[in-house]
């Protein structure tokens, strides 16, 4: 249980590190987007908003990619296909039980999805600040 606990800690610091570059370069390509089309209104809302939802997915598919290579570095399972499948479930909490680690890596697995639930509502406060902030849901103009 404690290289569970080891190497849960050294990947949820890894994911963490993602999370908070990938946010800046999520904030940073959203702007770049916006003044490059020097679009205004509603228009430059709309790609706001749709740049952070995909530098949203493209930043935890990363982070899921990383989980998914510590499982098959570890021979947990047999393929990465497997290991990625078993990732995404489990970092987002889906948790379908078709696919299961061996009963010693049980506790890393369970490390990852409290990781994913934290970085989700990481991600979705975020896209709401972001949405009452430039995008289409801009304070005082709606509610």
């Amino acid at each position: 249980m404690i290289l569970n606990l080891l190497i849960g800690t050294i990947v949820i610091s890894l994911t963490v590190l993602i999370h908070t570059f990938g946010l800046i370069a999520v904030t940073h390509a959203m702007g770049y987007l916006v003044a490059r089309f020097r679009m205004h209104g509603r228009h430059s809302r709309t790609v706001a908003m749709i740049s952070v939802v995909m530098g949203l997915f493209a930043v935890m598919t990363t982070e899921i990619w990383l989980w998914a290579g510590v499982y098959r570095l570890l021979d947990i399972f047999g393929d990465f296909e497997t290991a990625l499948y078993f990732s995404t479930i489990t970092f987002s909490t889906v948790g379908y039980g078709d696919v299961v680690p061996d009963h010693a890596w049980r506790v890393l697995a369970a490390l990852e999805g409290v990781n994913g639930f934290l970085l989700i509502g990481w991600s979705t406060a975020y896209l709401i600040a972001a949405g009452t902030r430039i995008g289409p849901f801009k304070a005082g103009e709606h509610f």
